[in-house]
Parts: structure tokens; C-alpha cells; sequence
């Protein structure tokens, strides 16, 4: 009879989600509108060809040599030349330039006399990222090119090759970037806005799948097919939107990832498995929500303020420990925080399941606390529905 029952209510809910505005819109429509909105969005994939400009006092072979390095990176674009550092802030605070080079005068004495030179590198670090990849490149250029023309004087006054090359650069460093090593907005930020977004969109559909059902007084022959049972229901409901949600992962997984992320067809086992127990979690938190308040807009305007910092706490781009211990506790209220730590191991670093038991825990741990409470106050409020009627 339970099984029965479960299962009419799991037919009645996915009736329900293709039928009501509130269901299908936000299940169905906009997670593919949002997640190929956020994919064209980050398009560009990673920063290049930024506009960068050069003031160059030294006038010499080597600044000359130096820019044409620069320009021939992947993230600078010599657009502009200057004569002066007020003209360079300019460009800078108008948005003309992303970033500017400035070469001393004496520049080449100073190098091949091996005295300190400073080559002032500009950046707009409003924009981190672009700032950053722009320093990199620049500092790589500048520092190979300056070792180059010392190590081009020691050769000509006799010294071997290789003893010179000692001298100029004792310490060789070698650099891995892993994971995103282009540091592609697209390839990195899209797979966890869409995470955040799907996260949003399920708890905002399930903090009204019960309240709804009270405001369109279909909760009498709700009952009546759960034979007065609330776990009956919750597991009927949940079972129908969990499903809803894996049409949304074969979306993401098999068509916007491929496509749009580099990312692996189909995902993998374990990024199913953790993406599950976010949905459960979710449906678990929603409908908890949705059994507690009678009213459907304080439960809309609940779950939007639950749910609206999510990406910022996370940690996914920004350090969790560099945020207010109070916001640290307020991320970890919600199943994206876990669920991002284990999909960036899952996802980016292609690990197995046994490296996030920890996040899939904490995943649990919203369903075993939430789901209870959801089935005891429906169960209230079965239970003064049967007493009005008898």
C-alpha cells in the first residue's frame, strides 16, 4: 500500500510540474535558458589581447626589443604610447588601457653594467584576474629577456656558456598551473555558477510544493492518496522532482559541459553521486520550509534570502577562511558549500568518491535533519485535516 501510494503521488507531482507555471518554468525552462545564458557570458573563455600601453624614456634596442616580446604574449596588445605617468593613469582610469609598461631611461646601460633597473609594471587590479595574467606575462618577458642580455655580455668576454648561465639565473623554476591553468572564465566559473543556479532554482520550486497544495485546497485529496501519510507524500514529491532534476544534469553534463566547458561527456559516476545528494539535500531543506510556513510568498522570500549568497560563501572563488567567522557559518547552512568543495575534486581534479566522503556526509546531513522535520509538520497538519473533517 505505501509503494502504491508513493508512486501515484510521484505521477500526481510530475502532473503537477508540467502543468502549473511555478513548476515548469522554473524546472524546466530556465535552468537551460540560465545555464546556456552563463556559458555565453564567459564566452571569451579566458583573458587575451588586452590594450596595454608603453611609456618608454629609454628610446632604445632593447625597450624596442622588450615591447615586441610583450607583444607577442598571449594577454598584451600594444594599443597606445605615452610620454608621461599622468597620461598613463589616464588611460588607465578611462578604461583606454587594461594596463601600462614604463621603461626607464638608461635602461640599457643599467642592464648590461648590471646595476638595479626598475621597469614599472601598470595594473588595473579592480579586475584581478586580467591584472594578474597581464603581470605574469609581463614579469616572464622582462626577466627572461634582462637575463638574456647579461648572460649575451659574460659569453663575449670569454666565459663558458653554461657557467654564465649559472651566474645569471642560479635557481630554475618550474611552474605546473593545474586545473585551470589558462585561467579560463568558462572552463572554471560556468560549471559552479550552474551548480549555484540549479541549487536556487530547486529550493525556490520545492518551498512551495506543500503550501501550494494548502492555497489551492488540493491537500484534502492529497491525503486521501497518501492515505493520511506525510512520508508518503514528502517521498512522492521528492522522487518526482529528484527525477526532474537528473533532466537537468543529462543537459548540463552531456550538452553544455561538452560544448561550452571542456568538460567530460556525460560527466563521470561520482559527479552524479554528488550532484544527487545536492538535489536531495535541497528538495529536503525546500520542502521542510514549505511544511513550516503556511504562506507562499514569506516561503518564496525565505528560500531567495537562504539561497542568494550562496556562490559568494562558498569558497569557490574566494577563500572561506578569508571571510567573517560568522559568514563561514552561514555557508556552511547551505548544501552548495560541501557540494563545490566535492565537485571541484570530482571535477577538475578527477578523483574518486573515497577522496569526498567528508562533503557527501555534510550533503546527508541536510536530508537527515531537514526530512524529519518536513514529515513531522506535515503530519500536523494532516492530522487537524482529518480532525476538521470528521
Amino acid at each position: 500500500m505505501m509503494l502504491r501510494a508513493i508512486f501515484k503521488i510521484t505521477i500526481r507531482e510530475w502532473k503537477r510540474i508540467f502543468s502549473l507555471p511555478e513548476h515548469y518554468l522554473v524546472m524546466l525552462v530556465l535552468p537551460p535558458l540560465l545555464c546556456f545564458l552563463y556559458a555565453y557570458i564567459y564566452n571569451g573563455q579566458f583573458v587575451k589581447d588586452q590594450p596595454v600601453a608603453i611609456w618608454d624614456e629609454a628610446h632604445s634596442p632593447l625597450s624596442r626589443k622588450f615591447t615586441f616580446m610583450l607583444q607577442e604574449t598571449e594577454s598584451i596588445n600594444i594599443t597606445q604610447q605615452v610620454n608621461n605617468e599622468a597620461a598613463l593613469e589616464k588611460m588607465i582610469q578611462d578604461g583606454t588601457v587594461a594596463a601600462a609598461i614604463h621603461f626607464p631611461a638608461r635602461m640599457d646601460d643599467h642592464i648590461k653594467s648590471r646595476q638595479p633597473v626598475y621597469i614599472t609594471v601598470y595594473t588595473n587590479t579592480a579586475s584581478v584576474v586580467t591584472a594578474k595574467l597581464i603581470y605574469k606575462d609581463a614579469a616572464k618577458v622582462l626577466l627572461t629577456a634582462g637575463s638574456g642580455v647579461i648572460l649575451q655580455k659574460l659569453v663575449k668576454t670569454g666565459m663558458p656558456t653554461g657557467k654564465a648561465m649559472a651566474l645569471v639565473q642560479p635557481i630554475k623554476l618550474s611552474t605546473y598551473f593545474l586545473y585551470n591553468p589558462r585561467y579560463s572564465y568558462q572552463q572554471y566559473l560556468v560549471p559552479g555558477l550552474i551548480a549555484v543556479a540549479l541549487q536556487m532554482m530547486m529550493i525556490m520550486v520545492t518551498v512551495l510544493v506543500l503550501n501550494m497544495e494548502v492555497k489551492k485546497g488540493t491537500i484534502g485529496a492529497l491525503n486521501i492518496l497518501a492515505n493520511g501519510s506525510a512520508s508518503n507524500i514528502l517521498i512522492g514529491k521528492t522522487l518526482a522532482h529528484l527525477s526532474i532534476a537528473w533532466i537537468n544534469y543529462i543537459m548540463v553534463t552531456f550538452i553544455l559541459f561538452p560544448l561550452m566547458a571542456a568538460g567530460q561527456i556525460g560527466g563521470s559516476w561520482g559527479l552524479f553521486v554528488i550532484f544527487t545528494l545536492l538535489m536531495l539535500a535541497c528538495i529536503s531543506v525546500g520542502m521542510t520550509v514549505s511544511a513550516i510556513v503556511d504562506d507562499v510568498m514569506v516561503a518564496c522570500d525565505l528560500g531567495l534570502f537562504y539561497t542568494s549568497p550562496a556562490f559568494v560563501f562558498s569558497g569557490y572563488t574566494f577563500p572561506r577562511w578569508g571571510i567573517p567567522w560568522y559568514d563561514q557559518y552561514y555557508a556552511w547552512i547551505m548544501p552548495s558549500t560541501p557540494f563545490l568543495d566535492a565537485f571541484f575534486k570530482v571535477y577538475f581534479m578527477q578523483l574518486p568518491l573515497s577522496y569526498v566522503y567528508k562533503e557527501m556526509g555534510q550533503l546527508l546531513l541536510f536530508v537527515i535533519i531537514t526530512f524529519p522535520l518536513a514529515i513531522l509538520f506535515l503530519q500536523r497538519k494532516l492530522n487537524k485535516l482529518r480532525l476538521q473533517h470528521v
